[in-house]
């Protein structure tokens, strides 16, 4: 089993997973969102390296997931398993909260379902990419 700890960290580390795994051919500035500044950035990191990253961005009564990435290398070992999980949890302790929803890629869909996510409406893309909204009461 590999051993991991989960952690609070800045929006410059997230940004360093997100650019490898999501836009890894366009500038590390499109792997920035506006909110960055005031989301909450959690990171896995085995042996020190940063090997998964996701942002939660809060709202009056929802969560937002964003930028989840795990490195390719590290990706079918569970580790974006315990950080999905982990994140659910921590949105749920907060009683304002209603609902944690995302826009899922389309390759991704059965994992988040895995987790009682349930689909909002139709496919739509940003660029090239497909992506369900899903939603998940708290």
């Amino acid at each position: 089993m590999i051993r991991y700890e989960i952690v609070s960290i800045t929006a410059a580390e997230a940004l360093t997973v997100r650019h490898q795994v999501l836009w890894p051919d366009k500038p590390p500035s499109f792997s920035m969102v506006v909110g960055d500044d005031t989301a909450q950035h959690f990171g896995i990191r085995i042996d020190g390296q940063l090997v998964c990253v996701a942002s939660l961005y809060l709202s009056e009564r929802a969560a937002r997931l964003r930028k989840f990435a795990t490195l390719p290398a590290f990706q079918g070992h569970g580790i974006g398993t315990q950080m999905l999980q982990y994140l659910i949890d921590t949105v749920k302790h907060d009683e304002q909260l209603e609902c944690l929803w995302l826009d899922a890629r389309e390759t991704a869909l059965s994992f988040y379902q895995r987790f009682g996510f349930v689909v909002e409406g139709e496919r739509f893309h940003k660029g090239e990419i497909a992506y369900f909204r899903v939603s998940q009461p708290l």
